[in-house]
């Protein structure tokens, strides 16, 4: 069995973002994971801790964290049950299948059909695989600033980290990964949707909230609660995060305006990301005195995603513009 499931992947420059934010930018693209995301980092690490000697795992997942479970449990040989809320493209169950997974749909949201996975746990006893709260998931997810930190070399930094935020797993893992690599003075800036803005609603409350309902289109960052540990770190001081939330048009257009200048098609969530460098969020952001001026590269990380597809694309655009 291989150490691990997930790549070392590429640090681009990117020339478009750069020009637009007159400074160097570099995209770490978790796109080509070979599960399509980032989270084949943090899932691929638990399943190899946990689920060697598993009669199964189970996850509840609107996409991604699913397709690394199946990716996984299918390089492990081990079967793969993946519950996902009704919200999810038949694209996302198809690939799921591909990878030879089980699909069950249940509940609206990604919060019922996690209560779900956690019944087939039990009652099935299968490994129950968490898309984002897990230590296990964080540590994984943490490989990717160590890669970072070897492809820029010696003495070379960060001047920000750009990422989106669901549950706040992969922001877990950078904050782990920026420890690791002694830079806790690199600020984080956290992105999400209006609609699916758990952790910005957090901040705003003083106290980890669930959110009534996901509005947001970015189904992927749908998760209703924020992971504890994401939230304590945005009030630890240890490391300065700035949450900030753009539109669903917003990260449409960034998806869109990506695809064009990359030749890369990510989902809205990714796009979430994105959409702070085109919309111009970040100077705006500096204006306002939440975020220094770079010293060094915006390090943007395109965590990806599998539930995107031209016409899945359509779709949205129709969806938004309208």
């Amino acid at each position: 069995m291989p150490e691990h499931f997930h790549l070392n992947t590429p640090l681009l420059e990117s020339v478009g973002m750069s020009k637009r934010l007159g400074s160097t930018v570099y995209m770490k693209m978790e796109n080509s994971q070979p599960s399509g995301s980032f989270k084949i980092r943090g899932v691929g690490h638990l399943c190899q801790q946990l689920a060697r000697k598993s009669k199964g795992v189970v996850c509840a997942s609107g996409g991604n964290a699913g397709m690394a479970a199946a990716y996984a449990a299918r390089k492990m040989g081990v079967p793969a049950t993946i519950v996902v809320p009704s919200s999810s493209p038949q694209l996302v169950v198809q690939r799921l299948q591909d990878q030879g997974a089980t699909v069950r749909i249940s509940g609206k949201v990604w919060d019922d059909a996690n209560a779900e996975a956690l019944r087939l746990a039990e009652t099935e006893g299968l490994t129950f695989v968490p898309p984002f709260n897990h230590p296990l998931l964080w540590e994984g997810h943490a490989s990717m600033i160590t890669e970072v930190s070897a492809s820029l070399g010696a003495g070379v930094k960060p001047g920000a980290v750009l990422l989106s935020v669901g549950g706040g797993g992969l922001l877990c893992g950078v904050v782990q990964g920026l420890k690791d690599a002694g830079w806790m003075d690199v600020p984080v800036i956290a992105m999400e949707t209006v609609g699916a803005d758990c952790f910005n609603a957090a901040i705003k409350a003083g106290k980890v909230v669930t959110l009534e309902d996901i509005t947001s289109e970015a189904t992927c960052l749908g998760a209703k609660t924020v992971c504890q540990r994401a939230f304590d770190y945005s009030q630890s001081g240890e490391v300065t995060i700035v949450s900030e939330l753009v539109t669903d048009q917003e990260a449409l257009h960034a998806v869109q305006t990506f695809l064009d200048e990359e030749r890369v098609l990510v989902e809205m969530a990714c796009g979430a990301a994105l959409a702070a460098v085109y919309s111009g969020l970040i100077p705006r952001l500096q204006d306002e005195g939440r975020l220094p001026a770079l010293r060094g590269p915006l390090l943007v990380i395109v965590c990806g995603g599998g539930s995107v597809n031209v016409q899945q694309l359509s779709i949205l655009k129709q969806k938004l513009q309208s």
